[in-house]
């Protein structure tokens, strides 16, 4: 059985198209993902039960000026599939640890600066900003541990910079909806 990764959020809405939705073309790139609006702080939970496999640095301002740093945490589900629960502030899991669906695993981060953002950002990052769109759950999904994408050199903070999708790279909306 599954559950919704934010359990405070009223609203369940999946993006399937446009922005946030799974390998948006952002024109030099395309999206990994899903991104779940919420308010910074706000709970992320197990979609499944599943093994935290790893943790680590998401975003950081050190690599691109209108991130702030968050955090990813991976969790392989029964089935090998893994979820990147990402853009979180704070974690609530760690490798090795065994999760149950529901178990809290971190807290929603504020990924963009919007200070930071100027006229030079892509225009995507430009209209999450004037949208007041700075806090989000980005969750993808690969079919094995294997297929993570987090050390490519063609990804970047939920972003694919190359044509061909990734074989391993999944729609995480099937999960969702």
């Amino acid at each position: 059985m599954r559950s919704w990764p934010l359990p405070s959020s009223s609203h369940r809405d999946v993006p399937t198209s446009g922005p946030g939705s799974f390998w948006e073309d952002r024109i030099d790139r395309r999206h990994c993902g899903v991104d779940l609006y919420a308010a910074r702080g706000s709970p992320v939970a197990s979609v499944e039960d599943g093994l935290v496999l790893e943790v680590g640095v998401f975003t950081s301002p050190r690599r691109t000026a209108y991130w702030n740093a968050t955090f990813y945490i991976l969790v392989q589900g029964q089935d090998g599939r893994v979820l990147n629960y990402a853009e979180l502030e704070r974690l609530a899991a760690a490798p090795g640890d065994q999760v149950r669906t529901g178990d809290l695993l971190g807290q929603v981060g504020q990924v963009l600066n919007p200070e930071a953002i100027g006229d030079e950002a892509p225009p995507y990052i430009q209209r999450l900003r004037d949208g007041g769109c700075s806090s989000m759950l980005h969750l993808e999904l690969y079919s094995s541990w294997e297929d993570s994408l987090l050390a490519d050199r063609s990804y970047s903070g939920g972003n694919w910079f190359a044509e061909e999708r990734p074989e391993g790279l999944l729609d995480p909306s099937a999960i969702l909806l």
